[in-house]
C-alpha cells in the first residue's frame, strides 16, 4: 500500500478546520443544551472532531516516515553495489532510483531529477533531507555530504551509515516492544475502572434515591453517572496521551489513543451503566 505524505501545511489546516467545528459544536451546545443530558455529550463530540483529523493525519505521517526510515538500509546497500561495479553517485543514485523502496523511490526520483537539471549532489541531498525530514535522515544527511566534501570513496560511507541505520531502527523497536506492556497497562486500567463503574451503577446506583440526610442531599443516579462521565473523558483523554508518549515518543502519537478511549468509555456509559 502506497503511504501518502503529509505536509506540515496540511496538519495546520486540519487543526485549524477541526478546530473551528469543535467550537461551532460547543456554543451551540451551550446556546441550546445548557444544563440538559445531552450536553456533556456534545461536549464529548466537539473534543473528538477536533483531534480526530489530527490524529489521522499523524498516523499517517508516522507510518510514512517510519517506511522512510526502514528502506534507507536498501538504499543505502544498492548505492554501494552499484559505485563498486564503478558507476559514479550520481549514476549509481540513479540507478537506485529504479527500484522499489516504498515512499523513498518518489523522493529518490526527485533527487535524481535535480541533479540532471544541474543541480549539485549536495543541494540535491539537503533538499531530499529537507523533504524527508525524519531524525534518522537529519542525522545521515550531513555525514554523507561531507565525505563527498572531503572526496575519496563515498561508498565506505555509504556501508557503515546503513548499519548505523540499522541498528538505530533495531534499537527503536526493542524500544517499543519494552514500552509496549505500559501501553497495556493504561488500556486495562481504564477498561477496570468502566467495569467497576458498570458494576456500582448495576448493583448500586440504580437503588440510590434522593433523599435528604444530615443536611445533605445525596446524589441522584444521573447526577452520578455525569460525574464517572468526566472522569472517563478525563482519564481517557490523559491517558491517551501518556500512551501515545510512552509508545511512540511524542504526545501527538497519543491522539489516536485519546480518540479510542473516549469513544470506548462513552459507549460503555451509555448502553451498559
Amino acid at each position: 500500500m502506497k503511504l501518502p505524505k503529509v505536509e506540515k501545511r496540511e496538519k495546520k489546516i486540519a487543526w485549524v478546520v477541526s478546530s473551528v467545528l469543535g467550537a461551532a459544536i460547543v456554543v451551540t451546545a451551550l446556546l441550546t443544551l445548557w444544563n440538559k443530558p445531552l450536553f456533556d455529550e456534545c461536549m464529548l463530540l466537539a473534543v473528538v472532531v477536533t483531534i480526530f483529523p489530527a490524529a489521522v493525519l499523524d498516523y499517517v505521517d508516522y507510518r510514512w516516515k517510519r517506511s522512510m526510515n526502514e528502506h534507507l538500509p536498501d538504499l543505502f546497500r544498492s548505492v554501494v553495489e552499484a559505485q563498486q561495479t564503478g558507476m559514479t553517485l550520481p549514476q549509481a543514485l540513479e540507478e537506485a532510483s529504479g527500484r522499489s523502496y516504498g515512499p523513498l523511490t518518489t523522493e529518490l526520483k526527485k533527487m535524481v531529477a535535480h541533479m540532471s537539471w544541474g543541480i549539485s549532489f549536495e543541494k540535491a541531498f539537503q533538499s531530499l533531507g529537507r523533504r524527508v525530514d525524519t531524525a534518522l535522515v537529519r542525522r545521515t544527511v550531513p555525514l554523507i555530504i561531507e565525505a563527498s566534501r572531503s572526496g575519496g570513496r563515498v561508498e565506505r560511507v555509504f556501508d557503515p551509515m546503513g548499519r548505523f541505520v540499522e541498528t538505530t531502527l533495531m534499537l527503536e523497536k526493542e524500544r517499543k516492544i519494552q514500552t509496549r506492556p505500559y501501553v497495556a497497562i493504561i488500556y486495562v486500567a481504564f477498561f477496570v475502572f468502566l467495569f467497576t463503574v458498570v458494576l456500582l451503577f448495576r448493583i448500586f446506583f440504580t437503588q440510590t434515591v434522593d433523599f435528604p440526610f444530615m443536611g445533605f442531599t445525596a446524589l441522584t443516579p444521573e447526577a452520578t453517572r455525569r460525574i464517572f462521565f468526566h472522569m472517563s473523558a478525563i482519564q481517557a483523554f490523559f491517558g491517551g496521551l501518556v500512551a501515545g508518549k510512552m509508545g511512540e515518543g511524542t504526545v501527538g502519537a497519543g491522539l489516536k489513543h485519546c480518540v479510542i478511549l473516549l469513544v470506548c468509555g462513552y459507549l460503555t456509559l451509555k448502553f451498559l451503566a
